[in-house]
């Protein structure tokens, strides 16, 4: 059986991706330093798909720690890298942390697919590498411009995407995908495993379903007047489970030999535009629960409004994302209330 190594797989989306990979038919390895997840993900993924994935806890910068996975298993023909550090506030105060974790984590794993000679690396990136797109240029294509980036976050990102292009062009063993992720949200319809971010959420979804349950007093919306149709910011929000199934595609797709490039790229998004108030509404109206809010000044750094082209990824990959809005906000809140019945939050 084809063994995939997941790399931060026991993070939000990686979890959920881990998932549909076993539901695949794929063995997976997860590799994760357990920083900002939990080991108990792995036993709500068996719970889930009636198989449970080899785990290991160690992190992707100890090179040695990586060596010795990768020489006990054997049948490995792939890699999805996940782990990273993620908040962009964070990143902004302190940027060498993640310049040397999100840098160093993915040179260790290139090096591993380049040694083992695997067949696909599949890079978890992200919409950020587009920056602000100009105006008219929404929904960026996969050809729009790459614009300096906002955080040192955001330069993780671009740089893995540069080192991994360059590896490619000097003729690697194995080849490459490029996911760009827009804004994934959800969780599992079993509510076994979702987003469980650590003290205060940095992301809108978790925020507004923690207010929801009375964790926070109130929403913050930053902003409403924006050139926009409700003068707030407009993201692309993705289903995590339609996200995860992208990463099959891809992986089956470079295992498989469907791809004859060397290194390709897509974007991952529903491609509409949702605004912050029509996300808020619509969490309203799928689960009849109120979420207080107040409009907050504009927050630095903030886009105005990006959504994806994915027309791409609906023809070449193979891909489209299909859960409704109000579904991926019921199950989200499904998922808080799940957590809420263990006493965790």
């Amino acid at each position: 059986m084809s063994k995939i190594v997941l790399t931060g797989g026991c993070g939000f989306i990686g979890s959920h991706t881990c998932v549909q990979l076993q539901n695949a038919g794929y063995d997976v390895i997860v590799i994760d330093n357990l920083s900002n997840s939990s080991a108990d993900v792995i036993d709500n993924i068996a719970k889930i798909t009636g198989k449970r994935p080899a785990f290991y806890n160690i992190d992707c910068c100890d090179l040695a720690a990586l060596k010795e996975v990768f020489a006990k298993e054997s049948d490995i023909v792939g890699v999805v890298h996940f782990a990273a550090s993620k908040a962009v506030g964070e990143s902004v105060l302190k940027p060498m942390l993640y310049y040397r974790n999100n840098i160093t984590s993915l040179l260790n794993m290139l090096d591993m697919a380049e040694q083992y000679s695997l067949k696909g690396f599949v890079f978890s990136s992200s919409c950020t590498v587009y920056g602000e797109p100009d105006e008219g240029n929404n929904p960026v294509r996969e050809t729009s411009p790459i614009k300096p980036a906002t955080s040192p976050y955001g330069n993780t990102k671009q740089i893995a995407e540069e080192i991994i292009t360059d590896l490619m062009k000097a003729g690697a063993k194995f080849k490459s995908i490029l996911l760009r992720y827009f804004n994934p949200i959800g969780a599992h319809p079993t509510a076994f495993i979702g987003e469980l971010p650590n003290g205060v959420p940095q992301n809108l979804l978790p925020y507004v379903c923690q207010t929801a349950m009375g964790i926070r007093k109130e929403l913050s919306v930053f902003g409403d007047d924006y050139e926009t149709p409700d003068g707030t910011c407009i993201r692309d929000y993705i289903d995590v489970n339609d996200l995860a199934k992208a990463h099959v595609r891809a992986i089956d797709r470079l295992v498989k030999g469907e791809q004859s490039e060397n290194i390709d790229v897509f974007n991952l998004g529903t491609g509409r535009g949702v605004s912050v108030l029509e996300l808020v509404n619509t969490f309203m109206e799928a689960t009849g629960v109120k979420v207080p809010y107040k409009i907050a000044p504009r927050r630095g750094g903030d886009i105005e409004k990006i959504w994806g082209n994915v027309d791409k990824a609906n023809t070449v990959l193979g891909w489209k994302a299909e859960v409704p809005l109000k579904e991926t906000l019921a199950n989200a809140w499904r998922w808080q209330l799940a957590l809420r019945e263990k006493g965790v939050m």
